[in-house]
């Protein structure tokens, strides 16, 4: 699946409001429609993973027959490492609602969950020492 296209947008235009399902346009900001989203979530009151924005999430296997379309969109999303900000954007779904869908995920093991690397502010001493005597021996 090949995650959808931005458009860029004017300073001054307005976004369109989507049609909510009774026929009137969705005002800003509003949850056009949250029983979709307790569907696709369930009740969530086991516990979730301890997973954040930016952990990194990978797919261990293809979408198997009973998963929900939600979920078969999360595994193909997932063959390269995501984030879960990023899966969030991209599916068009709050964060919350992603970290229930993942953690049924995690518990199957279809998906692993990586924490992102972290860069070293200040650079080992040794690596440096290291470096400069090989450019002092050239």
């Amino acid at each position: 699946m090949t995650p959808p296209q931005r458009q860029r947008r004017s300073p001054g235009s307005a976004r369109p409001a989507a049609p909510a399902p009774g026929g009137a346009p969705a005002k800003e900001g509003e949850v056009r429609n949250p029983e979709r989203l307790f569907v696709i979530g369930g009740e969530g009151g086991g516990e979730r993973a301890d997973i954040d924005l930016v952990t990194l999430i990978v797919a261990r296997a293809d979408p198997p027959v009973s998963a929900t379309p939600e979920q078969a969109a999360l595994l193909r999303l997932c063959a390269a490492p995501l984030s879960v900000a990023e899966l969030s954007a991209y599916l068009s779904l709050p964060f919350s609602v992603v970290t229930v869908l993942l953690t049924d995920l995690l518990a199957s093991e279809l998906v692993q969950a990586r924490a992102p690397i972290v860069r070293q502010k200040v650079a080992d001493r040794n690596l440096l020492e290291a470096v400069m005597h090989g450019l002092q021996k050239l």
